[in-house]
């Protein structure tokens, strides 16, 4: 279990996050159009997911706009915008965003990526809903940076996300 703060206020997550050089778990996610969409489609790319609380807050959705705007720059690699808000939400931002270089996906049908990643609060204001966590992974979907954002409400550690990309 993570031990990370909400608002200066203690926050628990159910687990940790998968570790450095294991195979990352498989996930089924919910994309805006309601189609599924699973590790396995992502097979062959480079992949940052980018997961936070709800895209509804200042943080989150800064974190959605840096990643689109570094995705734009990177060929081969798929950013993943990963939140338990419901799919006509993440459209609806992406939409008034121009948000296009990223993908959005929910866990909200069961929260089951959240619980195989270890990073769904377990108890504080969020409960139930993911933290901020920041997870890199090669085209062969073996992890190689993670980071949980202590402080819910401070923004990931784009650089590092990046560089761990550029060392695959």
């Amino acid at each position: 279990m993570a031990s990370i703060t909400l608002g200066g206020n203690p926050a628990n997550t159910v687990g940790n996050l998968p570790a450095i050089q294991t195979q990352a778990p498989s996930f089924t996610l919910t994309k805006s159009d309601m189609s599924t969409k699973t590790l396995e489609d992502y097979k062959g790319n480079k992949v940052i997911l980018n997961i936070f609380p709800s895209v509804d807050t200042g943080t989150c959705s800064q974190s959605v706009r840096q990643f689109n705007e570094e995705a734009a720059e990177l060929p081969g690699v798929k950013v993943l915008c990963i939140s338990k808000d419901l799919p006509f939400a993440q459209n609806r931002f992406c939409g008034a965003e121009g948000i296009e270089n990223v993908e959005m996906l929910s866990d909200y049908k069961t929260g089951a990526f959240g619980q195989a990643y270890g990073l769904t609060f377990a108890d504080s204001a969020f409960e139930s809903l993911l933290s901020r966590c920041v997870v890199v992974l090669d085209v062969s979907g073996t992890v190689l940076y993670t980071e949980q954002v202590p402080e819910t409400g401070n923004e990931p550690n784009y650089k590092a996300a990046l560089e761990a990309l550029m060392d695959a």
